[in-house]
């Protein structure tokens, strides 16, 4: 009984000493955390205080760029009053009296000397420009760059055969953005930043020591690497990865942004270090393919592809060179991506060997540069055509963000046809016309007759509306009446008397995708005369470019800006009006090319004494491919 006890007294002496051991633990506990509550409080007054300060520092530096700012105005204004007192003293010496005056001083005694001063001083002489006032510009925003200006040609020379030649830079665009919702940063070269840089808002040009300041200004969604071989990050992603990739990474990890790898040039081994610390590897080889799933365990294809924002003919300033280069010429080795977007649209044809890289091909013909020895329109057009059908890089795009789980949403060009026919007769070719129709057609409107109600040609697939025409209106009260049922993102007029090829619409609505107009069409298309049997070109020096007017038959405009306007209440010329609202209002009509379309007329005198005679015959051999 008493050893009973006496364990059961054992046990409860360890339990107590235990029990004082955790105990005494708590306490050493508590008192390592109020000490750490003690130190974040001190912290906290210490940060409080640098806050203070910091922002008495940005308050005394504002006031120093107040002054800073006014004592430049000042300098400004002093500049001002200097150049207006010189522009007076060289004025009054100009004057004729002056002139007059220092003549005859000149040729005092001498009358030969007088004569011909004072002829000279009854000769009108050129008075100097009075100096304007110049704005003073802050200095901050004198600082910042202008949105893309990094990223413009700066190459205005080329050399063929030994002699230069000046040409007008293609000036790239800085926008708009495809996916405004989605910011990326990008470690990139400059090609890939060239086919990138409209599909989301890129951040780049931050490097291993800097991009922990730089990125929180804008945290990305996803971090896009590509296998570069110039600039601070070359050295980080080839072979072993260095501290600041990997820092970079843990960065984004600690975040929830998402990490890509792109392999688009070298060896796959060169970079599979890097690749493996990577969410998701893809490549531009897709022979390389197999070899990055056996050594990363992954891969996918992501393919270069034409950017739409800076491979597209839209030509040069300066025209085009009337020669045909070789590839070497074209592209000497020291020239910057935005130099080469300026050489694919100067010659008037490029050569290029066996080899040549496919994506180096796709863009030159998209920007409207025949491949070859021989220039010729038609293939030309037929080319660029194949090359956007073959993908663009936005395409790419929808998939790397599919695949990245990041929403693809972008803005759509989905189209609604309008047609107002009034004669019975035309509806047949008319209806067939727009069923053959390639773009994204989503919707037809037809204000017509009573035969166009369940006509056999009514498209299928797509929502088609009728509803009958008043007999008394004009073309533009039907079109408006049309344009309120519209749903599509872009309108199309459709006149039933012309002639429309089957890719029309897709030719025209790709020029949503690189011009910045509200409204597209043709001031450059054929003509047919039926009465004399004639085929017409009407102004083939207006492809590509902003204009001040197009065809109304050719007319593909946004529907909230034709909304805005509305069509006028007539039923000739109503282009023309519409035309001069667009001028009026400042918004911009841009011209494409001159296939696919062909305005047909009975007779019209002032086409026929405008264009250009191609044949006796019909057009659609020069106009339909």
């Amino acid at each position: 009984m008493a050893g009973g006890e006496l364990d059961s007294t054992r046990r409860a002496l360890r339990e107590a000493l235990a029990q004082a051991e955790r105990t005494a633990e708590l306490a050493r506990a508590l008192d390592a955390t109020q000490a750490r509550l003690s130190e974040a409080e001190q912290l906290g007054e210490e940060l409080r205080a640098a806050r203070e300060k910091l922002a008495a520092a940005e308050q005394q530096l504002a006031a120093e760029r107040t002054q800073a700012a006014k004592l430049r105005r000042d300098l400004a204004e002093q500049r001002y009053q200097t150049e207006v007192a010189n522009w007076k003293l060289t004025s009054m010496k100009v004057a004729r009296w002056s002139r007059l005056g220092d003549a005859i001083k000149t040729g005092r005694g001498n009358p030969v000397r007088l004569a011909r001063g004072l002829r000279g001083a009854t000769r009108p002489a050129k008075r100097p420009a009075a100096p304007k006032r110049q704005n003073v510009a802050d200095a901050k925003a004198a600082a910042a760059p202008a949105p893309g200006a990094a990223f413009q040609a700066t190459s205005t020379t080329r050399v063929v055969a030994g002699k230069s030649f000046k040409l007008k830079p293609y000036r790239v665009p800085t926008g708009p953005n495809t996916r405004p919702h989605l910011t990326v940063a990008a470690v990139v070269d400059p090609h890939a930043e060239a086919l990138l840089r409209y599909e989301w808002r890129q951040t780049t040009g931050f490097t291993p020591a800097d991009f922990h300041r730089v990125l929180p200004a804008e945290i990305p969604h996803m971090l896009l690497v590509e296998s570069v071989t110039e600039g601070p990050w070359a050295e980080e992603v080839a072979g072993e990865p260095g501290e600041g990739l990997r820092a970079l990474l843990a960065w984004c990890a600690e975040r929830g942004i998402r990490t890509v790898f792109w392999h688009t040039k070298g060896e796959v081994a060169d970079y599979a270090a890097a690749a493996k610390l990577f969410e998701r590897v893809f490549t531009a080889d897709a022979g390389s393919l197999s070899r990055w799933r056996e050594v990363v365990g992954q891969g996918e294809l992501l393919g270069f592809a034409v950017q739409p924002r800076v491979h597209n003919p839209i030509p040069l300033a300066g025209g085009r060179f009337d020669r045909v280069l070789t590839l070497a010429e074209l592209l000497p080795g020291s020239l910057a991506y935005p130099d080469v977007l300026t050489s694919y649209r100067w010659p008037r044809a490029v050569d290029c060997p066996p080899g040549t890289e496919p994506w180096r091909l796709a863009e030159i013909a998209a920007c409207g540069t025949p491949i070859g020895t021989v220039s010729e329109d038609r293939r030309t057009h037929q080319t660029l055509r194949k090359t956007y059908a073959a993908g663009t890089m936005t395409e790419r795009v929808d998939a790397l963000l599919d695949r990245v789980g990041l929403p693809s949403h972008r803005a759509t060009l989905t189209i609604s046809i309008v047609l107002a026919v009034r004669d019975p007769a035309q509806l047949d070719a008319a209806l067939a016309q727009v069923a053959h129709q390639t773009g994204d057609v989503r919707q037809l409107v037809v204000i017509g007759p009573a035969e166009a109600e369940g006509h056999p040609l009514l498209p299928k697939g797509i929502d088609v509306v009728v509803r009958l025409a008043d007999p008394g209106a004009t073309t533009g009260a039907l079109l408006n009446r049309a344009l309120d049922l519209c749903e599509g993102d872009l309108v199309a007029v459709m006149d039933p008397r012309d002639l429309y090829g089957p890719h029309y619409l897709t030719d025209l609505s790709r020029a949503f995708l690189y011009s910045s107009a509200d409204i597209v069409g043709k001031a450059a298309y054929y003509a047919h005369l039926a009465e004399a049997g004639v085929t017409l070109l009407r102004q083939p020096e207006a492809e590509y470019a902003y204009l001040p007017e197009i065809a109304g038959g050719t007319l593909l405009a946004r529907r909230t800006v034709l909304r805005g306007l509305g069509f006028p209440d007539l039923t000739e010329g109503w282009d023309e009006v519409l035309m001069r609202q667009c001028r009026t209002d400042g918004i911009k009509v841009f011209s494409t090319d001159r296939f696919e379309y062909v305005c047909v007329r009975d007779e019209d005198p002032g086409l026929l004494s405008s264009a250009h005679l191609i044949e006796y015959g019909p057009a659609e051999p020069h106009a339909l491919l």
